[in-house]
């Protein structure tokens, strides 16, 4: 089994910290979150990934030096962005004629059953199969409605008042079949051209729903998020204490760290300094007597001594002196 990983978004939402890092390296706990997403596809017997980006490409390929065992990466370059269903597309050579693939975004926590959406898809000889997800409000989604058997009937624009429905997931089941008469080197949406006009052809496409845990990374409230639900347990199949020392990280015996803190390799937190529900990325600093709260600190950053940041991002070698407050704020990467 072979899957294509969508890695080419620009991480708008998460800047600053997307200015230097692609939004897939991006740290998670203690990996980037792109190891999570593969590590996932190897579990379900995917021996293949093919990524592709057009974005801050060259710091992709010390990442894929340094993974071990499966899945095993391909990579393929993008000239110019081609969107979700182009990048797809200009994959499908690097692919296994005739067989079956993964397609999902390379953006999104999920502990999905690839295995059981697979067996689905096959049972119902379907040329797509779209994972679906059950929210309360469907606004910042859109909806993909379903008939009883789960084949799906259309695509939605995003509603302007709040429904509860199944929401696109991000994650396909695509025969190389479902994506003929699309030419390569193409920016093309599989949601907003592909499904639509396969829809429309008439040849089968269903939804998956499942009850599995599924977040988009994409903004800073939902990345805190994602460590707050791996530290308890919500991610099948993902363990770590709470708070998160990573390696080489250091706390003065006189400082205070919430429950729901990640420290990254080599960060430290002074004396009489206060750490409530934020992230810190590898070596960021927070001084004595500082208060960080609800905030992302990306690497090398630094919070001065007496100093407050709340709610806000801070991005790599960013510094909020001593005796400031950052509330709500994005704070640039340093030059």
């Amino acid at each position: 089994m072979k899957a294509v990983v969508l890695v080419g978004g620009e991480g708008t939402r998460l800047r600053p910290l997307t200015e230097t890092t692609p939004k897939p390296l991006v740290p998670l706990m203690d990996r980037a979150s792109l190891d999570f997403v593969l590590d996932h596809l190897a579990t379900h017997g995917v021996l293949q990934v093919v990524l592709s980006s057009p974005h801050l490409e060259s710091t992709f390929h010390p990442f894929i030096e340094a993974r071990h065992g499966r899945p095993e990466i391909a990579w393929v370059t993008e000239s110019e962005p081609l969107g979700t269903g182009g990048a797809i597309v200009n994959a499908l050579d690097r692919l296994t004629p005739g067989e079956p693939f993964f397609a999902l975004n390379g953006d999104i926590l999920t502990d999905l059953d690839l295995t059981a959406m697979l067996a689905f898809h096959r049972e119902r000889g379907a040329v797509a199969t779209i994972a679906l997800h059950r929210v309360s409000d469907a606004r910042p989604f859109g909806l993909v409605p379903t008939e009883a058997d789960g084949r799906v009937r259309e695509f939605l624009e995003k509603p302007s008042d709040p429904v509860p429905g199944d929401i696109n997931a991000g994650t396909y089941v695509l025969e190389p079949e479902a994506l003929a008469g699309w030419k390569p080197g193409v920016n093309v949406s599989i949601e907003r051209d592909i499904f639509p006009a396969v829809i429309a052809s008439g040849r089968p496409v269903f939804g998956f729903v499942s009850e599995a845990y599924w977040l988009d990374l994409g903004t800073p409230e939902k990345y805190l998020q994602a460590h707050f639900d791996m530290m308890e347990g919500k991610v099948h199949g993902v363990v770590y204490p709470s708070p998160y020392l990573g390696a080489g990280a250091e706390v003065d015996p006189r400082a205070h760290l919430g429950r729901r803190v990640v420290l990254g390799p080599g960060a430290r937190v002074g004396a009489e300094a206060r750490v409530e529900d934020s992230v810190l990325h590898r070596g960021a600093v927070v001084g004595a007597r500082a208060l960080v709260a609800g905030s992302i600190l990306g690497p090398s950053s630094e919070v001065g001594q007496g100093a407050t940041v709340t709610g806000s991002v801070l991005g790599e070698g960013a510094r909020v002196l001593a005796g400031q407050t950052a509330a709500d704020a994005r704070v640039p990467s340093s030059s």
